[in-house]
């Protein structure tokens, strides 16, 4: 098992960052031909999610979507720092993703990247990855 981490700086509030190239490095670093990654993000206002790469579009109207179905309302909330939407956003989308390893590679779809979510930005955030396999 090889576990490392990284860092990813956002700069808006809402924002979807490709993080699979950093991800790959990680498994290339471990020297494992097959076994499973998974990507564990520690903040409790941030997430990570796998979805299409192809077209921009798709990470906005994800963003979209979430601001709408949880709304930034301050006065809606009860959470005293004012970023209740953040947590709630992080709830939904979740914390870590795995992903299959076949010949060294993640097993992902044609479209499918793997994006840490921001919910609480701009930050420094941490992206710990974990290889296990032979």
């Amino acid at each position: 098992m090889h576990t490392t981490t990284f860092s990813v700086r956002t700069r808006d509030r809402d924002e979807m960052i490709d993080i699979t190239r950093s991800v790959q490095q990680a498994i290339g670093e471990a020297g494992v031909a097959g076994g499973a990654v998974t990507v564990y993000v520690p903040h409790t206002t941030a997430g990570v999610t796998i979805n299409e790469n192809a077209d921009p579009d798709v990470i906005h109207d994800v963003l979209l979507a979430l601001d709408q179905a949880v709304p930034w309302r301050q006065s809606f909330y009860q959470h005293g720092e004012g970023n209740s939407a953040a947590h709630v956003k992080s709830s939904i989308v979740g914390c870590q993703t795995t992903v299959p390893i076949v010949d060294g590679q993640m097993t992902l779809g044609t479209w499918q990247s793997i994006f840490f979510c921001e919910f609480d930005g701009p930050r420094t955030r941490r992206v710990i990855v974990t290889v296990a396999g032979q």
